[in-house]
């Protein structure tokens, strides 16, 4: 190591950028594990609270639809407090969310899930645009580290969930226990607010360009569109796969299994995406072509091969992780400034997250109306045909508002 490089790693500047680096990454992991884990302890949960089956959906359907809301809101805040202050003021309403869950009722059970939604939410939006302006150089490896280390810890708390819950902490303790992370990002990220924005270009100047609304953007729309198609998909994936491969003759074990390798080859797919989509001009083939892996594993599932569902599953997370990380590249790729980078993930987020809370129960009204999964699973793979077409425009190379 020369004297330069020694320098820059111990100077003011090195350890700044060094801790902002884990702020982010400590940031994505809080985005996931407080809401993942609540799917493992539903039984537990409806068991000791006597909640109905529509009223415990609720609480995976609650951060969708803050999710939807509260993203609209996001560039707003960060316009008004600024990007880091923001970030803490949700850190701190995502940990008393999460502690709000542990006392022992029903009305702070919903309370804090939707304020831990709210808070995610606009930490969803900004983190995108915070990547865009501090690291405009090196998008693509800040979105794949940012991306897969959601993804990673969105199974952590899926896998750990129960065995948390079999301790002495219980079903509230295993879900309040995120606190302890919350805590440890919120104080991570109080030195950013020494910190002065860095200086970009042309490229990624952080002042606003007075170029019109993202709403009147035709490339926001496609890559808005293309957002919610692959939401679609993931949510619709993680709420009912398992239960069609029992139903196809898999033990609900192994079923489980399958879900998880899922979330596998998504933060396997969430890593490397954005990797190679950041040194291309175009990623029009790369969306269309991850789009497509929903295409042949949705149509795996509804041919109903046993002995080859483990490779359709595979596909699908696959699918989901490259994807997502796509379009959370896309947000800067097909952004100039910083404050347009939030905008547009605001627009796409809240688009698309209201779609996703609309595609498991409408996947299950089908199955409900047509007595099998055959009806759900071909409209999935129809709607896998849009999301190619959308991924191959949202993938195309420009900007939300040309020069």
């Amino acid at each position: 190591m020369n004297k330069d490089t020694a320098h820059s790693l111990s100077s003011p500047r090195g350890t700044s950028i060094t801790l902002l680096v884990l702020a982010i990454l400590l940031t994505s992991a809080t985005l996931r594990a407080p809401i993942t884990g609540v799917g493992s302890l539903i039984g537990q949960i409806q068991a000791d609270t006597g909640l109905s089956h529509t009223m415990t959906g609720m609480l995976t359907t609650l951060p969708l639809i803050a999710f939807a809301i509260f993203a609209l809101v996001a560039p707003k805040l960060s316009r008004r407090f600024g990007m880091e202050w923001t970030l803490i003021y949700c850190m701190v309403a995502l940990t008393a969310g999460i502690a709000i869950r542990y006392f022992p009722n029903t009305l702070a059970l919903f309370a804090g899930t939707a304020l831990i939604g709210s808070a995610i939410a606009v930490c969803n939006v900004l983190i995108p645009g915070l990547i865009k302006r501090e690291f405009p150089h090196k998008v693509g490896l800040m979105t794949s580290l940012y991306t897969s280390s959601m993804n990673m810890w969105a199974a952590i708390a899926s896998g750990i969930s129960i065995p948390l819950s079999n301790s002495f902490l219980g079903w509230r303790g295993s879900l309040s226990s995120w606190v302890i992370l919350s805590i440890v990002t919120t104080l991570i990220w109080l030195p950013q607010l020494r910190r002065k924005p860095a200086k970009i270009g042309s490229n990624g100047s952080v002042t606003s360009r007075k170029s019109g609304s993202v709403w009147r953007s035709s490339v926001a729309w496609k890559v808005t569109i293309f957002m919610g198609l692959q939401s679609v998909m993931f949510y619709v994936g993680i709420t009912w796969l398992p239960e069609i491969l029992h139903e196809q003759g898999m033990s609900p074990g192994k079923a489980g299994w399958m879900l998880s390798l899922m979330q596998i080859m998504s933060m396997a797919g969430s890593f490397i995406m954005p990797l190679i989509a950041s040194r291309m001009r175009s990623q029009k083939l790369l969306a269309a072509s991850s789009a497509a892996l929903f295409l042949i594993g949705f149509g795996g599932i509804w041919l109903g091969l046993p002995s080859f569902a483990p490779l359709f599953i595979m596909l699908i997370g696959l699918g989901c992780g490259t994807t997502f990380s796509l379009v959370i590249l896309f947000f800067s790729l097909r952004t100039r400034t910083a404050e347009q980078a939030a905008e547009l993930s605001g627009m796409a987020q809240s688009i698309g997250y209201l779609l996703a809370s609309i595609g498991p129960t409408l996947f299950g009204f089908l199955h409900d109306r047509s007595g099998n999964w055959d009806t759900p699973l071909a409209t999935m793979v129809f709607i896998s045909l849009f999301a190619i077409a959308f991924g191959f425009l949202a993938g195309r190379k420009g900007y939300i508002h040309p020069e």
